[in-house]
């Protein structure tokens, strides 16, 4: 038999087993539904109907409206559920009605410039996004001995990123800050600044004012056209929350699986692990640490290792996370998990920012994992020389603001003494302003040649 008649054959098989799959699927019989039972708090319970951990439910209230509900626990023949928008309506013995297909979203080209909700539908008023293509929101896991190796510099167009923590094309980072020291700009910075051609953006349990202020002032219509925006904001239900953190992942990691290089920028994680707290402590999961149930800290290593660089052949995921310290307390149990699992983490200072320093990056308190795989020995030892620099001028401070240090006591503390004004000139930039890579390191290297005239 030729090798063209085995092909033919063996196409016609493959679609008569679709057609058949299909067949099967139609006459299958409808899913089994049930009753609602009882409502605590946030958590549904449900009896009767036949549905799994992460399905999606309809509850049908008494007027007819259906209230999207996800599957988060069972004990027995019960089913609870967490509901995706807002519960009023909902009464005793309301009917549960089981989907089929859950668990997948319609992703492709057609998201870029648009802005949808963590249930994938359009905020901006522009129509239906139709999308071929469907993907698992919790992804599929890859091989670690699959992927591809960081091996390249990724330009986030931030002088003092590019030069001395410098990040790599699928390296994970997480952005350490209290509240109002200047993320949501430094992120809108790299949004509009990368070199990456697709940036996704999460903006996940913030302020709900946030998500237009950074499209429209942030973001801009420019850099909108290259940008995916899936917003939940704070006022939205914890399961839409949660559903936001998976729907922005899987959305980069489709066009990574494309080949693209992507910039997942998701604010932020430290509401991803709240809205998992509240959903676990709604079940009556008991909590751990701080309040803070065990399934919380199962979660984050769930969602921030379905980034990263894909199998040879596709593209890359560079991520930011932005973890919220609570009080400025870097010690905080999400800000400790967090620091576990990325591959580098940026400290934003609130010192520095209220000494008028923009962006208020802490040089001495953040770290590039990947930075001495993906630069030259020549780059990697100017960075540390300007950390040298930085540390021995804040370690002196004191001595030279009171006026107790004596100049020619120590070359080192004179250098920095010197080079400080132009050190302060380096890390500051405006959010207007652009620094590629190459002009970082020029930068960096001329700042260190005035040291040694």
């Amino acid at each position: 038999m030729s090798e063209q008649l085995q092909a033919k054959r063996a196409a016609l098989w493959r679609a008569g087993l679709r057609r058949s799959l299909l067949a099967v699927e139609r006459t299958a019989p409808p899913p089994l539904e049930g009753a609602l039972t009882r409502m605590v708090g946030l958590t549904l319970e449900a009896a009767g109907c036949q549905a799994s951990v992460g399905d999606y439910c309809d509850v049908i209230t008494g007027d007819g409206a259906h209230i999207e509900s996800e599957v988060v626990g069972f004990s027995g023949d019960r089913l609870y559920l967490m509901p995706a928008g807002d519960a009023h309506g909902l009464g005793p013995s309301a009917r549960v009605i089981p989907r089929r297909g859950a668990g997948t979203v319609r992703v492709g080209p057609e998201l870029l410039g648009r802005i949808i909700d963590g249930g994938a539908q359009p905020l901006d008023g522009l129509g239906p996004i139709a999308c071929a293509h469907t993907v698992r929101l919790a992804g599929r896991p890859i091989n670690p001995l699959s992927r591809q190796p960081i091996s390249e510099p990724l330009d986030v167009g931030i002088r003092a990123i590019n030069s001395v923590l410098t990040i790599g094309r699928g390296q994970r980072v997480g952005l350490f800050a209290g509240s109002g020291v200047g993320k949501s700009v430094l992120l809108g910075m790299m949004a509009r600044y990368t070199s990456a051609q697709v940036i996704v953006v999460g903006l996940i349990g913030e302020r709900g004012r946030e998500v237009k202020e950074f499209v429209e002032r942030i973001l801009g219509p420019e850099d909108r056209t290259r940008a995916v925006v899936v917003a939940a904001p704070a006022d939205a239900a914890p399961l839409m929350r949660l559903r936001g953190a998976w729907l922005a992942t899987a959305i980069a990691e489709y066009f990574r699986d494309q080949g693209a290089s992507v910039l997942l920028l998701m604010d932020s994680l430290t509401r991803f692990a709240q809205a998992q707290r509240e959903i676990a402590l709604a079940i009556g999961e008991a909590p751990a640490t701080k309040g803070y149930p065990p399934s919380v800290f199962a979660r984050l290593p769930q969602l921030v290792e379905r980034t990263g660089n894909g199998a040879r052949g596709a593209g890359s995921i560079t991520a930011f996370y932005t973890v919220l310290a609570e009080g400025d307390d870097q010690n905080d149990p999400i800000a400790d998990a967090a620091r576990a699992i990325l591959d580098g983490h940026i400290v934003l200072s609130r010192r520095i920012a209220e000494s008028g320093q923009y962006p208020a990056i802490d040089i001495e308190a953040s770290v590039s994992r990947a930075m001495n795989e993906i630069v030259s020995p020549a780059q990697f030892g100017a960075a540390r020389r300007f950390r040298q620099i930085l540390s021995t001028y804040q370690q002196h401070r004191d001595l030279v603001a009171i006026g107790a240090y004596q100049r020619g006591s120590d070359p080192r503390v004179d250098q920095a003494i010197r080079l400080w004004p132009g050190v302060q000139q380096f890390l500051q930039q405006d959010m207007r302003e652009r620094v590629d890579l190459a002009a970082s390191l020029a930068a960096l290297d001329g700042l260190l040649a005035e040291g040694k005239a």
